[in-house]
């Protein structure tokens, strides 16, 4: 038949007005004869415009039409289709979102009359209702078949909006339970026998057992046996033997994939020892395992757990029988960080081209707000029965109504995990596949928006609100552990719901904190009151306490806090700061948290926490600008002492940017990450307080040559840094070695210009050590001529005579690091055109002195290495230390330093470089070297700045190793990775060593 133009031109707009994405192939399915008595019906096309993909729909209600056995069959299903609204809605409706129901519809052509079994909106079935759909399944492909029909109903309803999101989970779990009773009860069927001889219990975990499944899911299960009442006990292994066949049997029935498909599969991996266990056990195994050997997750998975089939009154003792072990769970040693790790583990195995799509495990996602809900029972449920619930939005509920959970919070959280798992839901329902991917095709994507009530742009909408929402569940762990703790010490409106002391005191055990009273005071003494001061800290503290517990010692850093606070909690600017500057607010819970350094050196001047909101503030200075500053604050200072008193305060001032800087730079922020170079971070810190140190000795030889000369001494003064100082790579706990050189000026006495050396020397020393508020500076003049025994300061000409007549090869080696620091520059070059030669000999070394370097080095591994030590985690004289690599190095440099440009630099790395370009070196030994020194320093960075002192090898303390951990870039519970891993890369290290430096 030929239609008119005018008629399809009409036809086509108004399918396009209804949703429809390809008209041309709707007009000739509209077209076909199987919907001539509906096809102008104006209710058909408006109820499949409502349908989340009109096109799908249209074709699944033709393929249903066609499948009709009969015309009888057709025309039941028009009328129905025509005259009775629910059932048009909900046929089209589920066709309109799920191909795979679709498919089953065509074919089972009879089964779009269980649409038509619960009319009444307010009627939704139990499992009851479903065991009597399942009534006539006697095998498996009947089962699944009859699986299928009640699925359709529920997806029915669940698209119609007659039911919610919960509802429908739940009805899902429904039919989950009643499925599982119907293949376990063909299996007894199949085995009389084995019936007879065991009492068997399925117990529901997971989604399940929570009352909140999905359309395609995993049913995670676990089984309990007895034997039957009346058998003798001897039986035991024959009653486990016949129930674990029955509930293998049961398992194949339902997961094995036969005609129809499968159900779905049922995993019991979380029974005791998972898949490696047996997979029956009786009670009084799996209570003497969970007493036993029971990890903390699988005491979180019991939450669930929920009797669904076989002997009830058996399930319903083993739920009863282990639940005081789940309520005391928290009580468990490393209960959080076992949580925690869990759930880091699960995101660390997300694909990483999947995150942002992983809708169930990814940041943000349904899991998020699952495991902060189940650790907030585990920790409350002990002392209140009414948040015990297996259901992920029930408890939520009960966790608000307790007041654990702010009522504003939860009621965001309910709407944000509502809308995932609708979103889940209806990703799942389209072919019945397992899957937590949100889809990146544009026709899926408006499917799933038009399914939800996104109508305009369906598409838009749907990214925005998943966005929205998955914001909302990345701050749950703010939402849903610390404001509660605020509201449980602060001064709340009267009637609102607080959470008691005591419990606020658990949350914080639960948290980390080791003394939750303690820190119940100081949160007391910050957030109780009216004043704006107060209502400002009740703001930040959700934030800062998060922050606090994710660090090694959340006791330090809230103590600190209050600190900090207490200091200038009256200084307007401090707390709008940390208001207003979030990455101000993080910056300083990271310092005050990470150890004992930066923390010391800010409470000393508490004010320099304004470096922390400034984006440049965690920068370090150069060396012109600190000694430009140092030198006018020693212009300004009446006398020497006041002159290096400021001159110390700009370096503790200096310490604490370069210290913050370091810590954030490796731990990262929310908003800047953990830096990828070590390397970087190392020879900034080296770079910054070698600069630092250089302005601030200048700074302190000025004032004291001002204090007792004037303008000029009557000798020329140079210092020379020596060792790390002049190599650039100073660490926190550095001393600063030197030599000290003078040259009498024209027509002064030699003897005087002496003593003024001498003098200049021993008052630098005196006022950069006295006690005060400021760390001091030691400086070191061990390594000049003589060592001890030698005088402190020389003339160049000394220098000279000594270096001729006397000068040893260990001596050669130190002046490898040789550079001008402070004072006199002509001087301090002329110096180094002295020792020159000496550092880099011509033709290089001989082999009695690379024989005399081996020795030495030799005999300081053995003599030096503190007593009970461990060789392989000592950072400077162990196995592939900073003393293994810079000896080889060093090596290298009088050896090929007069032939060999790049080598004459004091930088360890730089040297180790040019080695390697000059081809002295592979590159791939040079990797490993680096590798290694880089680690040996950031390590001993690390426990200064844990621990407030220096030291060369790891703590022994668990806390301050863990934080040496994170400061490495470790997460919590990966201390022995760390200690793995340090021990692998310095093992690799020393190899090279042993081949380059000892030759072997």
């Amino acid at each position: 038949m030929t239609v008119p133009q005018g008629r399809r031109s009409s036809t086509f707009t108004r399918l396009l007005r209804h949703g429809f994405t390809d008209p041309s192939a709707a007009e000739r399915l509209l077209d076909a004869p199987e919907l001539s008595a509906v096809r102008s019906d104006p209710l058909l096309l408006d109820a499949l415009g409502a349908t989340a993909d009109p096109d799908l729909a249209l074709l699944g209600l033709v393929r249903l039409v066609e499948a009709q056995e009969d015309e009888n069959g057709r025309r039941e299903l028009l009328d129905t289709l025509v005259t009775a609204k629910p059932l048009r809605d909900r046929l089209l409706g589920v066709m309109g979102a799920s191909e795979a129901l679709a498919d089953h519809l065509a074919r089972h052509p009879r089964d779009w009359r269980a649409l038509a079994t619960y009319e009444s909106a307010d009627l939704h079935p139990g499992v009851a209702d479903f065991e009597r759909g399942l009534a006539n399944a006697t095998d498996p492909v009947s089962l699944r078949v009859a699986y299928r029909r009640c699925l359709l109903a529920i997806a029915a309803r669940d698209v119609c909006g007659t039911t919610d999101v919960a509802e429908a989970a739940a009805e899902l779990a429904d039919l989950a339970t009643a499925t599982l009773r119907a293949a376990l009860a063909m299996a007894r069927a199949e085995a009389p026998g084995d019936a007879a001889r065991c009492r068997l219990a399925v117990i529901a975990m997971g989604k399940c057992g929570g009352h909140e499944l999905n359309y395609v899911s995993d049913v995670d299960v676990i089984f309990v046996a007895e034997p039957a009442e009346g058998t003798d006990a001897a039986d035991e292994d024959k009653a486990l033997r016949a129930a674990t066949r029955l509930a293998s049997h049961m398992m194949r029935i339902c997961s094995e994939t036969n005609i129809e498909g499968t159900i779905w599969p049922v995993d019991a991996n979380l029974r005791p020892e998972g898949r490696n266990g047996p997979l029956v056990r009786t009670l009084s195994s799996h209570l003497a395992y969970y007493q036993r050997w029971a990890k903390t997750w699988e005491f979180q998975a019991l939450l669930k757990a929920r009797p669904v089939a076989g002997d009830l009154a058996l399930g319903e003792e083993y739920v009863t029988t282990l639940a005081p072990l789940v309520w005391h769970a928290a009580e468990r040693e490393n209960f959080v960080p076992d949580v925690q790790k869990m759930r880091r583990r699960v995101v660390e195995n997300i694909p990483a081209g999947e995150v942002d799509r992983e809708l169930k495990l990814g940041p943000g996602g349904l899991r998020d707000v699952e495991f902060a809900v189940q650790m907030l029972q585990l920790v409350h449920g002990r002392s209140d029965a009414s948040i015990r619930s297996g259901s992920t939005l029930a408890a939520l509920h009960a966790l608000g109504a307790g007041g654990y959970v702010g009522r504003v919070d939860a009621a965001q959280l309910d709407d944000a995990y509502r809308f995932l798992r609708s979103l889940e839901h209806r990703i799942q329902l389209y072919k019945l596949r397992r899957t937590h991917l949100v889809p990146e095709d544009d026709a899926d994507l408006r499917r799933i928006g038009r399914s939800l009530g996104m109508r305009t742009e369906p598409i838009t909408e749907l990214s925005r609100a998943w966005k929205r929402h998955t914001s909302v569940v990345r701050r749950l762990h703010e939402k849903l552990f610390y404001r509660p703790l605020l509201d449980a010490v602060a001064q709340l409106a009267p009637g609102e719901a607080r959470l008691s002391t005591e419990a606020a005191r658990e949350r914080l055990i639960a948290l980390g904190y080791a003394d939750p009273s303690a820190a119940l005071r100081h949160l007391e003494a910050l957030a109780s009151g009216v004043s704006r001061k107060a209502a400002i800290q009740r703001t930040l503290l959700p934030v800062l306490l998060g922050w606090f517990a994710d660090s090694a010692d959340p006791d330090a850093g809230l103590l600190n806090f209050r600190k900090v606070s207490d200091a200038l909690g009256k200084t307007p600017w401090y707390l709008r700061l940390l208001r207003d500057e979030g990455a101000a607010a993080e910056n300083l819970a990271r310092v005050l948290s990470a150890g004992r350094l930066a923390p010391d050196l800010l409470l000393r001047a508490p004010e320099a926490v304004a470096l922390l909101g400034d984006e440049r503030g965690l920068v370090p200075r150069g060396r012109a600008h600190l000694e430009q500053e140092i030198l006018a604050a020693v212009r300004r200072a009446d006398g020497a002492e006041q002159a290096v008193t400021a001159a110390r305060g700009v370096r503790r001032r200096e310490l604490f940017r370069t210290a913050a800087g370091d810590i954030i730079g490796s731990y990262g922020t929310e908003d800047s990450p953990a830096e990828a170079d070590p390397g970087a971070l190392v020879d900034r810190v080296g770079d910054a307080i070698s600069d630092l140190t250089a302005a601030t000795i200048a700074g302190t030889l000025r004032a004291v040559v001002r204090d007792g000369w004037g303008d000029t001494l009557p000798t020329r003064f140079a210092v020379i840094g020596m060792g790390r100082f002049g190599g650039h790579e100073l660490a926190y706990g550095s001393d600063a070695d030197v030599l000290f050189v003078h040259e009498p000026r024209e027509g002064a006495d030699e003897q005087e210009a002496a003593k003024a050396a001498a003098k200049v020397v021993a008052e630098m020393r005196r006022l950069l050590q006295l006690p005060s508020a400021d760390p001091p500076l030691a400086i070191d003049a061990d390594l000049r001529p003589e060592g001890r025994s030698g005088p402190l300061v020389r003339t160049l000409g000394s220098y000279e005579a000594y270096y001729r007549r006397w000068s040893l090869v260990w001596e050669s080696q130190a002046l490898l690091r040789a550079e001008p620091v402070a004072g006199d520059e002509e001087l301090g070059r002329a110096f180094i055109d002295l020792v020159d030669p000496l550092r880099y000999p011509a033709e290089g070394l001989g082999d009695d002195a690379i024989r005399e370097i081996r020795r030495l080095k030799a005999r300081m591994e053995a003599e030096r290495m503190p007593r009970g030590a461990d060789p392989t985690l000592h950072a400077k004289l162990g196995r592939g230390g900073l003393s293994d690599v810079e000896w080889t190095v060093q090596l290298l440099q009088l050896e090929h330093g007069w032939a060999e440009p790049g080598l004459r630099t004091t930088r360890t790395r730089e040297a180790l470089a040019a080695a390697c370009a000059a081809g002295l070196v592979p590159t791939q030994d040079a990797a490993i070297l680096d590798e290694a020194w880089v680690l040996a320093t950031r390590v001993r960075n690390a426990v200064m700045l844990v621990r407030g002192r220096a030291g060369d090898t790891f703590p022994s303390g668990g806390r301050e190793l863990a934080a040496v951990g994170r400061y490495l870039g470790y997460d919590a519970g990966h201390v022995g990775d760390m200690l793995d891993d340090y021990r692998r890369i310095t093992r690799r290290a020393r190899a090279v060593v042993e081949e380059r430096f000892y030759g072997a």
